[in-house]
């Protein structure tokens, strides 16, 4: 997926409190809701928390997102 299309999508994920997959370029798999997209260079990073009750926050670089989708 392009840059573009992977902040967009956990953009409307987060503003509608919809969980994600994300597939990173090492083939592991991340599944949470997002709570925060940062792309600013020094940052650059979302911020997931996974679907069951939990204090885990997961961040994840979005230079290491090789796709997201909804689920």
């Amino acid at each position: 997926m392009r840059f573009d299309e992977i902040v967009s999508v956990l953009g409307y994920a987060g503003g509608h409190d919809q969980a994600v997959r994300i597939t990173t370029t090492d083939e592991h798999e991340v599944v949470g809701i997002p709570t925060s997209v940062d792309t600013h260079i020094t940052a650059h990073e979302v911020y997931l928390r996974p679907s069951a009750p939990s204090d885990v926050e997961i961040a994840v670089s979005l230079s290491a997102i090789r796709s997201v989708e909804l689920v």
